[in-house]
This record gives structure tokens, C-alpha cells and sequence, in this order.
């Protein structure tokens, strides 16, 4: 069965930065469109980044385009997201997730698309 788990959130300033991981179990990750999602508390599920299985194509929400990135290392069956120049609204639970059949190499930025989702990682921007 797959798994998702997410590591590496913590607590940094303002204009620090922090790399996530999203380590798939149970398959290669480059299988799967792979995304990451965070959501504040009393706010809804915010779509952040997303890459397309086969090392396909990315794409970011608006309020992180130019400061956070998402890459793939398949020999580890890891996805990542770098974060810098991170900012006190980025606060949130970030979550990794993952379409288990994608039919192109496209990544997704809607939640409803992701199947599958690890518990999650805290990560916290003081100012």
C-alpha cells in the first residue's frame, strides 16, 4: 500500500527558509502527479505546488511563484518543496498528496484530484 510522509517543517524567521520532503512508500514516486497543499488554521486547503508524474510540468499558487519550488529525486522516492524567503502568511499544516492514475503529465492544482495525502507538517514563519 502507498504511503506518503511528509518531514522537515519546523519553526524559522521571516525570510528564512525550509525544505520539505514527501517520501512515497510502497512505489516510485515518479509514477504519481505529486502535490503539496497547506491550510491555516480557520482558512481552507490552500494548493501551493504541484509537478506532473515523469518529471512533468509545475506549477505554483500565486502566493508562492518565485519563492517556493517543487522537485522530484526519484532514487530516493522523494518530493520536495523548497521554501525561502518565507514570510509570516506562510504559517500553515502543509500537506503532500498524490493522483494515483494520471493520464499525462500535467501536475493538478485542485485537492479533489489528489488521492491519496500524508499527515501533514507544521510549519511556522515568525516575524
Amino acid at each position: 500500500q502507498v504511503q506518503l510522509v511528509e518531514s522537515g517543517g519546523g519553526l524559522v524567521q521571516a525570510g528564512g527558509s525550509l525544505r520539505l520532503s514527501c517520501a512515497t512508500s510502497g512505489r516510485t514516486s515518479s509514477t504519481y502527479a505529486m502535490g503539496w497543499f497547506r491550510q491555516a488554521p480557520g482558512k481552507e486547503r490552500e494548493f501551493v505546488a504541484g509537478i506532473g508524474k515523469s518529471d512533468g510540468s509545475t506549477g505554483y499558487g500565486d502566493s508562492v511563484k518565485g519563492r517556493f519550488a517543487i522537485f522530484r529525486d526519484n532514487a530516493k522516492n522523494t518530493v520536495y518543496l523548497q521554501m525561502d524567503s518565507l514570510k509570516p502568511e506562510d504559517t500553515a499544516v502543509y500537506y503532500c498528496a498524490a493522483v494515483l492514475q494520471s493520464y499525462s503529465v500535467a501536475y493538478y492544482s485542485r485537492a479533489s484530484s489528489y488521492e491519496l495525502w500524508g499527515q501533514g507538517t507544521q510549519v511556522t514563519v515568525s516575524s
